[in-house]
């Protein structure tokens, strides 16, 4: 297979532990690719730019906020609409809390947001398509492994962060 060229990019799944609830944000009816779909806050990785700094600039673009990354929950590889290279794109997938929940401000690529706990996001997430089948992938993964992480790695991973540069 010859080498081609994809897109790399983030999503930032926030979760609130006081509660154990995750922010739910839907498409604007007017994007071009799933609108009015429940996702997590995504973005591609701009050129000279790594992961966590890609991941920072989307949340404060979409969100208005800042955020606090508290684990890599995995790696992700789809296609943004028909599976050809000029939508192929690779991501990491990053568990973040958000240090003032009451700071969101959506910005026009969405329309609404909701917090809610795995059981309740779930039920939201039941759509055939592609995207919504993805974040319901991450709730059921980012689920199981939170109970999972000890402090001490977390509190390490906060400070530190996962970028080796």
């Amino acid at each position: 297979m010859p080498i081609g060229h994809f897109y790399a990019g983030i999503a930032a799944l926030i979760w609130k532990p006081e509660t154990n609830q995750y922010l739910l944000l839907r498409r604007s009816g007017q994007k071009d690719y799933a609108p009015g779909v429940w996702e997590c806050v995504t973005g591609r990785v701009d050129q000279g730019e790594g992961f966590e700094d890609a991941l920072h600039r989307e949340v404060r673009e979409e969100l208005g906020a800042e955020v606090e990354v508290e684990h890599i929950v995995g790696t992700t590889h789809f296609y943004q609409g028909t599976p050809d290279p000029d939508h192929e794109l690779i991501g990491v997938i990053y568990l973040c809390t958000l240090p003032d929940a009451g700071s969101i401000r959506l910005d026009d690529e969405h329309s609404e947001y909701r917090w809610l706990d795995a059981q309740q996001a779930l039920d939201l997430l039941t759509a055939p398509d592609p995207s919504t089948q993805w974040a319901r992938r991450v709730i059921q993964r980012v689920n199981i492994v939170i109970p999972m992480l000890p402090d001490q790695l977390v509190n390490f991973q906060r400070d530190a962060g996962f970028e080796l540069g």
